[in-house]
């Protein structure tokens, strides 16, 4: 009996997975059968690994956050040096077939790891602030230099939002926001040409059919869907491939023109539900390294869920940042799901601590 209670799933955090899997799974099997069975290997694999993470305990997987670290930093650096390069980026590595973005799948781990550092100091002085800073660098920097820019920025604001759960003074972001104000300039200088190019056309989308062209396809795709889509198979833009990745960067484009705003609501109210989740989860926690892992899950899944469906929209430059559980990416997959097994551990955990203090 006692067995049998421990291997419960939290339904509460794998439902909206499910709806937000189902989704994916139909607009990648009208799109190409191929890419459907790739995902769904992956969504094996990866529920797996929420099995796995969700029954063990996170304490044991804390236990070897160094090592995690240590790790983590020469998997980044053998990736730059081994990386298959696609499209000017150097972020996968061939491993039985298939390509994987340790930049993704490493994610849960260094939130492990981070959480783990920041839990183990007892104050929050500027000494301690600039330690953890230099702790997350060269994960930054090698993420960066992939290139990397949207992982970059989720990195980024992940540790703000651990840092600011940690308790850190205020005044330390606005010195850090007032370095990178005075140092844009020259971190201008390090983007790629692409990456520029992005930026400033967002800013001014004046080249439809070269520079602009991603941003504009995307925003037609969403609006030429109306109120309930075109129908799954039906979408032009998609379809006729006016729409580039539109299985990946674009994938809620290409659902908004087949499923309408009727389809696209759902997705968004899907994501709501499982990000209250995850806050639900954070809020009960009570011991700091349980709240600063899962305010990086929280930070996480927003921030792509917000940035992905902003680029669709016109609303925010295109970074290349999927939208997590949907876009079509094993690494993305397997690196979501781990990061929601660890937290039902947790949560589990919680729960178990509250009935022994009842009893």
């Amino acid at each position: 009996m006692n067995r049998r209670s421990n291997f419960n799933l939290d339904w509460g955090l794998l439902t909206p997975v499910i709806i937000l899997l189902t989704f994916s799974l139909t607009v990648l099997f009208t799109m190409d059968v191929s890419l459907f069975r790739s995902q769904l290997f992956f969504l094996i694999v990866g529920f797996f690994a929420f099995l796995f993470f969700s029954q063990t305990n996170y304490k044991t997987v804390k236990f070897y956050a160094l090592q995690i670290y240590i790790v983590s930093i020469l998997l980044l650096i053998i990736v730059l040096v081994l990386g298959v390069e696609t499209r000017g980026s150097v972020r996968w590595l061939d491993f039985l077939g298939f390509g994987l973005q340790f930049s993704e799948i490493l994610k849960p781990f260094l939130a492990i790891s981070l959480a783990s550092y920041l839990s183990s100091r007892n104050n929050y002085s500027l000494k301690t602030f600039l330690l953890t800073v230099c702790f997350l660098l060269p994960v930054i920097i090698l993420v960066f230099l992939q290139p990397d820019l949207g992982n970059t920025f989720i990195y980024l604001m992940a540790a703000v939002i651990a840092f600011l759960v940690f308790g850190f003074p205020f005044r330390y972001f606005l010195s850090g926001l007032a370095f990178l104000a005075i140092s844009s300039p020259i971190l201008w200088r390090f983007l790629h040409d692409y990456q520029k190019h992005r930026i400033l056309t967002f800013l001014n989308p004046s080249d439809p059919l070269g520079l602009s062209y991603n941003a504009i396809q995307a925003v037609i795709a969403v609006g030429s869907g109306m109120l309930f889509g075109r129908g799954l198979g039906l979408g032009t833009q998609s379809g006729l491939r006016f729409l580039p990745e539109s299985h990946t960067d674009f994938i809620f484009a290409s659902l908004s023109e087949e499923l309408g705003i009727v389809g696209a609501f759902l997705i968004i109210i899907t994501f709501v539900f499982l990000l209250y989740k995850i806050f639900i989860i954070f809020r009960e926690q009570d011991d700091i390294f349980n709240k600063i892992f899962a305010a990086i899950v929280f930070s996480v899944i927003f921030l792509q869920f917000f940035i992905n469906i902003g680029m669709n929209i016109g609303i925010l430059p295109i970074v290349g940042i999927t939208l997590p559980f949907v876009s079509y990416g094993g690494s993305s997959l397997l690196s979501n799901f781990i990061f929601l097994g660890i937290l039902s551990s947790m949560s589990k955990n919680e729960s178990s601590h509250n009935v022994l203090e009842i009893k």
